[in-house]
């Protein structure tokens, strides 16, 4: 026999009365902003393409995940922070993020080859970068980790009063982990100024998101916590900036946490050692073909009168900064072994 509900409950379905963000509205940038999004993307673009390039020579050991066509979604978003107080945080899909961040080339691609000029002295690596002075935490090797970290960072900006918003970036296979929800919770219950970003570039190593999740519309994983969440074009550098600054808006203004999901397509395997035998070379070259948010910016640069001149200068410009960061990263000495439990652990007495 079926129980009753218990009193002061109800089979009712949950008002759908809450408030919510408003819906973004495609950014509108000035030629200024349309070709530093063309060049931070570019130079994103071909920093990866050259890493790609130094992990087959053996210069670069470990793990390595490229962010070849999701160059839109860290671009776009990080535009909008605020460098001098917000937070962010991410996976070890992480170089593309820290360049957007306006980290040095030549300290990223230092790290990539475990040199003692990197941004973590050579003990990160690809997975594990951070920039503190940056207030970039990371590059984490744990799937989801970040999501959590990011929660305590949150806090941290909360607990301050200093008016700064975490950023935590995960990926449609993270979006699986438990630790993610848990997280959703607290963040709500305190109000927690943080924008979850789940980069949703299809595959989950080698699963797509459809076959991995029983719910792939991945913005609305927050509606059992009230955290609302908005689905944007990833591959739309424009409209990751126009999502940013709702999110911002709706985060600042104390309103608790928000979930964008970034609906991007990564063009190389999940690491360099991947195959990536789970999908066809079509499927990649359509998405290329149609999509590329590197080549959508530049028909918008050709459409207000840029010169292709102009754009092959800026093409030029970035070649010569990213070989600049190879050669510095080969001819840069290893750490010095006695600096091999420097900087793991704190004492305290």
């Amino acid at each position: 026999m079926a129980k009753s509900p218990a009193k002061g409950r109800t089979n009712e379905p949950a008002p759908s009365n809450r408030e919510r963000p408003n819906e973004p509205k495609r950014y509108e940038a000035s030629k200024e902003e349309l070709l530093e999004f063309y060049r931070q993307m570019l130079l994103i673009r071909r920093f990866e393409e050259k890493a790609g390039q130094l992990y087959g020579l053996g210069f670069i050991g470990g793990f390595c995940h490229l962010y070849i066509g999701q160059e839109a979604v860290a671009v776009g978003l990080q535009s909008a922070l605020d460098g001098e107080k917000d937070s962010v945080i991410t996976g070890y899909r992480d170089h593309g993020h820290m360049l957007a961040y306006g980290i040095d080339p030549k300290e990223i691609m230092a790290e990539l080859t475990g040199r003692a000029a990197g941004i973590s002295r050579g003990k990160g690596g690809s997975m594990h970068m951070f920039s503190t002075e940056k207030k970039f935490y990371g590059g984490h090797g744990i799937v989801g980790a970040q999501v959590s970290l990011g929660a305590g960072l949150a806090f941290a900006h909360k607990y301050r009063g200093d008016g700064g918003v975490a950023m935590s970036y995960f990926g449609d296979g993270a979006a699986n982990q438990g630790q993610v929800y848990e997280t959703f919770n607290m963040a709500e219950l305190w109000k927690l100024p943080i924008i979850f970003v789940i980069e949703n570039n299809q595959y989950a190593m080698g699963t797509s998101v459809n076959r991995a999740s029983s719910e792939d519309q991945l913005y609305k994983r927050g509606e059992s916590f009230r955290i609302p969440g908005i689905q944007v074009d990833g591959m739309d550098v424009l409209a990751c900036r126009g999502a940013a600054e709702e999110a911002l808006a709706w985060v600042r203004a104390g309103k608790g946490p928000i979930i964008l999901e970034m609906k991007t397509y990564r063009y190389r395997g999940h690491s360099m050692s991947d195959p990536a035998k789970y999908r066809s070379r079509d499927e990649v070259q359509a998405v290329r073909e149609k999509s590329d948010p590197i080549d959508a910016v530049k028909k918008e640069l050709e459409a207000i009168g840029v010169k292709e001149d102009e754009l092959k200068a800026i093409e030029a410009e970035i070649r010569k900064a990213v070989n600049e960061s190879a050669d510095f990263a080969e001819q840069a000495p290893e750490p010095d072994p006695a600096e091999l439990y420097t900087d793991v652990l704190v004492e305290t007495y």
